[in-house]
């Protein structure tokens, strides 16, 4: 997994990430406001600090990248929603 190239593999993540954010943002609301409040509460790392990675700790960059890929997915998914509330 280690030979393929950085910018394929962020192109496979985008990819992946805009399809989460469609199918949440495709399910009916009853069902998609407890997936949007489960990634919200999954956007911000918890480690116990009052300004969470401020310092850094061991084994953090996994909790930190796992964090984003929430906020990330999250986001899209309102993007997704906004646009079509707009259309």
């Amino acid at each position: 997994m280690s030979d393929i190239d950085p910018a394929i593999l962020d192109a496979r993540l985008t990819a992946q990430r805009r399809l989460l954010a469609r199918l949440v943002a495709a399910l009916e609301p009853a069902a998609r406001q407890p997936v949007i409040d489960w990634l919200g509460q999954r956007e911000t790392l918890r480690d116990g600090q009052e300004d969470p990675g401020a310092v850094p700790t061991e084994d953090v960059g996994p909790a930190l990248a796992t964090a984003e890929e929430f906020r990330m997915i999250l986001r899209l998914t309102q993007d997704r929603l906004h646009e079509t509330d707009q259309g």
